[in-house]
């Protein structure tokens, strides 16, 4: 049975609460390490998905209740690892607003695949409605990275875009895979430990390791697995299995407006007029998505 419209609401709102803390951890663990090395961005990367299938560890004693959805689940793994290997290294090297305005750009990548693999047309309401959204996160995005921008934006930025078009291709295969018998907790068990598994490596082949850190760096990637990973991704996934892939990405646009928040809270930071304007248009534009995809 479908769960009612406030349910769901009720879910992505605090999918949405949860990701924000993303990007802030992110660069608290850089602050703590004081290394900004492609090998720490993956020792985030992996140690975020390493805490989150231990979490779900437990779970494996059940077996699946289908296979029909595996391959779509490990195959949604392997994109979510790409995605974090390429949007945590971009933190690294672009500002947090360019960097989650750009890699929130979900919707357009979730409406172009579904198009080309689903044949899923959206409506000409629905598109107007994704414009009008990605130019109110653009407009944070630029309104925000007057502070600061990195040391090499246009590669953090490439990067940051990169992980949109593989998050994208997380979100549709898992929702593929729980169409095809996986239940919510089914799917993530083995999503998240195919991405665990598929990153632990990598810090090694870039002259990396886990050990010699501050303890609070670890605390911040404990953080980042229990916060965006486990509690904001997987309420993502389960809305996809009730609503279409696109209007759980035109949520996630949200993550700026949250950080942007959250940063005002933590640390005094006040988001300017900019900012404000582009929640608004990006409010806007979600509702006549949403609005769009009811039609």
């Amino acid at each position: 049975m479908r769960p009612s419209g406030l349910k769901i609401a009720s879910v992505l709102l605090l999918g949405i609460f949860a990701i924000s803390f993303g990007s802030i951890l992110v660069r608290l663990a850089l602050a703590a390490s004081g290394d900004r090395s492609l090998a720490f961005s993956l020792v985030m990367s992996a140690g975020r998905m390493g805490f989150a299938a231990l979490l779900l560890l437990p779970s494996w004693r059940r077996p699946l209740a289908s296979r029909r959805g595996l391959p779509y689940a490990v195959a949604a793994g392997a994109s979510l690892a790409l995605h974090f290997a390429l949007w945590i290294t971009s933190l690294s090297y672009t500002s947090v607003a360019a960097s989650t305005a750009l890699v929130t750009t979900n919707p357009v990548w979730v409406t172009l695949f579904g198009w080309l693999f689903f044949r899923e047309i959206p409506s000409g309401l629905t598109l107007l409605g994704i414009g009008t959204a990605l130019l109110g996160g653009l407009l944070i995005g630029l309104g925000d990275a007057q502070g600061g921008g990195g040391t090499n934006p246009l590669l953090g930025d490439l990067l940051a875009l990169l992980g949109a078009v593989a998050a994208s291709l997380y979100f549709l295969l898992g929702r593929e895979a729980q169409r095809r018998g996986l239940s919510i907790l089914e799917y993530v068990r083995v999503a998240y430990t195919t991405a665990a598994l598929l990153l632990l490596p990598l810090p090694y082949l870039f002259g990396g390791g886990y050990g010699g850190y501050p303890f609070a760096v670890y605390g911040y990637i404990l953080l980042m697995a229990l916060l965006p990973q486990l509690l904001g991704h997987t309420s993502f996934n389960w809305a996809t299995r009730h609503i279409p892939p696109v209007l759980v990405t035109l949520a996630i646009l949200f993550e700026p407006v949250g950080a942007s928040l959250l940063a005002f809270l933590l640390f005094g930071e006040l988001p300017g007029v900019q900012v404000l304007l582009g929640a608004l248009v990006l409010l806007i534009g979600v509702g006549m998505a949403v609005v769009g995809a009811r039609r």
